[in-house]
C-alpha cells in the first residue's frame, strides 16, 4: 500500500477541513499518481473534494463510522463505503480477488489525518509534497523524518525545488526500510 499527502514544514496536511494551501503542481502530481488507483479516504476528505464526490478515473473506498451513509462519485468514479477498518480491509481483499487489483501498487491511503493514522502501518512507500512553510493547521500528518532518522524509512526521490503562489515545495518519495 501507498500513500500520498501534501505537508507545511511541521507535517501539518489541514485546516478546518481543507488544505493548507492551493498547488496547481502538487494537484497535477496527485491526479499522475492516483489515477485508475484505489484511494482510501474518510468522509470528510471526500466531502473536501469539489462537488463533494470521489474523483474521477479512481474507485473510492470511504471510511465512515455512519452505516447510513453514502459517499457521492463524480461521473466515471467508483465509491465503496465501508464502516470498520476490517470491512475495508475485506473490501480490499475482494477487489484483489475479483478485479486483480495489487494491494503494494495501487492502493494508496489519500487522507485525512486519521486514516493516515490507521493505515500508514501499511504503506511501504509515501508520497509527499513538502512546502518550504509553516502553516497554522489542525490535522497532522507522521513526521517521516524522524523515521528516516531512526532507520525505518528512507528518501528514495527528491525533486528540484518549485515555486507556485510564492510557496516553494518538492516532492519526496519515503520507502519503508526492511530489516
Amino acid at each position: 500500500m501507498k500513500a500520498i499527502a501534501v505537508v507545511d514544514k511541521n507535517w501539518g496536511i489541514g485546516k478546518d477541513g481543507a488544505l493548507l494551501v492551493h498547488l496547481p503542481g502538487d494537484l497535477k502530481y496527485f491526479k499522475e499518481n492516483t489515477l485508475g488507483k484505489v484511494l482510501i479516504m474518510g468522509r470528510k476528505t471526500l466531502e473536501s473534494l469539489p462537488g463533494g464526490k470521489a474523483l474521477p478515473g479512481r474507485t473510492t473506498i470511504v471510511l465512515s463510522g455512519d452505516e447510513n451513509y453514502e459517499p457521492k462519485a463524480a461521473e466515471g468514479a467508483r465509491t465503496l463505503p465501508c464502516t470498520s477498518f476490517d470491512e475495508l480491509m475485506a473490501t480490499l481483499l475482494s477487489l484483489e480477488f475479483a478485479e486483480g487489483i495489487d494491494l503494494e501498487d495501487d492502493v494508496i491511503a489519500a487522507g485525512g489525518e486519521s486514516i493516515y493514522k490507521q493505515f500508514l502501518p501499511y504503506c511501504n512507500e509515501i508520497l509527499i509534497t513538502k512546502i518550504d512553510a509553516e502553516f497554522d493547521a489542525d490535522k497532522h500528518f507522521e513526521n517521516l523524518d524522524e523515521l528516516a532518522d531512526c532507520g525505518m524509512m528512507k528518501i528514495t526521490y527528491e525533486s528540484e525545488v518549485m515555486e507556485e503562489n510564492g510557496v516553494r515545495y518538492r516532492f519526496l518519495k519515503y520507502s519503508r526500510q526492511t530489516r
